[in-house]
C-alpha cells in the first residue's frame, strides 16, 4: 500500500511547475488532496481534471494571512485533518539591487517567506495531532545569494532559517520538518519572475531544456516526506555550490558572478 494512501495532503502553490506535479503523483498515489491557487481558472481547470478524486481546491493567495486561515479552515471542513503540509508557493524576481523597487522585495516576501510562516501556523496544530510533515520548498539561493535575485535568496535564507528552528521546536512532538532546494527546474517561475518594477518578465534567461523537470523534483520530494529526511539539496551541481560555498566563499563568489554576468551585465 502507498504511504501516501489516504493521508491529507496540503500543497500551496498547485496549479503550476512542481506543485501541479506533486498534485498528479499524489492522487495516483490515493492522497486526499488540498491545494490552492490564485487563479481561478487554472483552479476550475484542476478541479475538472480530478473530479472523482478526493481533491479539493480553493483560491487564495499566500501572501494575504485570511486567505491562508481560510484555505486551511476549509480543508479540514472537507477532509478532517491534515497529514502533510508542503509549503510550495512561491515567485522569483530578476532585477538588480540598485534598480528594483521596494515593493517587489515586499511580493517576494510576502509570497515566499510569510506565506509559508501563514499556511504552517494554521495548519500545525492538524499536523501536529496526527504527527505528520511540514515541508517548505526553498531554493540553493537559500545557501548562496544570487546576483538579480536578491530577494529572492532573501525570502529562502528566511524559510530555511525559520524551518530548521521550527524542526526543533516540533522533535518531542514527532513532527517532521524538512526543506527542499532544487537547483534549476523546469517550470513557470522564471516566465512569472517580477522585474525591477513588479511586472512577470515572461521569458527565461535560462535553457529551460536542460533543467530537472518538475515530475522528476515531485518525487524527489515525495520519497523524502517518505523517509522523513531533514533536508534535500537536489542536482549534482546544487549540492556542489552548497559546498563550495562552505569551503571557498571567496572562489564561489567570483564564479557566480561569472556564470550571471557577462561584460558586467546581468545576462542570466
Amino acid at each position: 500500500m502507498s504511504f501516501f494512501k489516504d493521508k491529507v495532503v496540503v500543497v500551496t502553490g498547485g496549479t503550476e511547475g512542481i506543485g501541479k506535479a506533486l498534485i498528479e503523483k499524489l492522487v495516483l498515489l490515493g492522497a486526499k488532496v488540498s491545494t490552492c491557487g490564485r487563479h481561478h481558472d487554472k483552479l476550475y481547470e484542476l478541479q475538472t481534471r480530478h473530479v472523482g478524486t478526493l481533491f479539493h481546491a480553493f483560491a487564495c493567495d499566500v501572501g494575504i494571512e485570511q486567505d491562508c486561515k481560510r484555505f486551511i479552515e476549509s480543508t479540514i471542513k472537507v477532509f478532517g485533518g491534515i497529514d502533510i503540509l508542503i509549503n510550495n508557493a512561491g515567485i522569483s524576481m530578476r532585477a538588480l539591487v540598485k534598480d528594483v523597487e521596494l515593493d517587489v522585495i515586499r511580493k517576494v516576501m510576502d509570497v515566499n517567506f510569510f506565506g509559508a510562516v501563514h499556511c504552517t501556523t494554521f495548519a500545525l496544530p492538524y499536523v501536529t495531532e496526527r504527527k505528520g510533515t511540514i515541508v517548505g520548498i526553498s531554493s540553493i539561493a537559500g545557501y548562496r545569494g544570487l546576483p538579480g535575485r536578491s530577494a529572492y535568496s532573501a525570502s529562502k535564507f528566511a524559510l530555511q532559517g525559520w524551518l530548521e528552528a521550527l524542526r526543533i521546536e516540533m522533535m518531542d512532538d514527532d513532527v517532521n520538518v524538512m526543506w527542499v532546494c532544487p537547483n534549476f527546474v523546469s517550470s513557470n517561475i522564471r516566465f512569472a519572475a517580477l522585474d525591477h518594477e513588479g511586472h512577470p518578465q515572461n521569458e527565461s534567461p535560462m535553457d529551460e531544456s536542460k533543467m530537472m523537470t518538475a515530475e522528476e523534483c515531485a518525487q524527489y520530494i515525495l520519497e523524502g516526506i517518505e523517509k522523513r529526511k531533514r533536508s534535500l539539496i537536489l542536482t549534482f551541481t546544487g549540492k556542489r555550490t552548497v559546498l563550495m560555498n562552505k569551503l571557498f566563499p571567496s572562489l564561489t563568489d567570483k564564479l557566480v558572478h561569472k556564470f550571471y554576468f557577462d561584460k558586467g551585465k546581468l545576462v542570466k
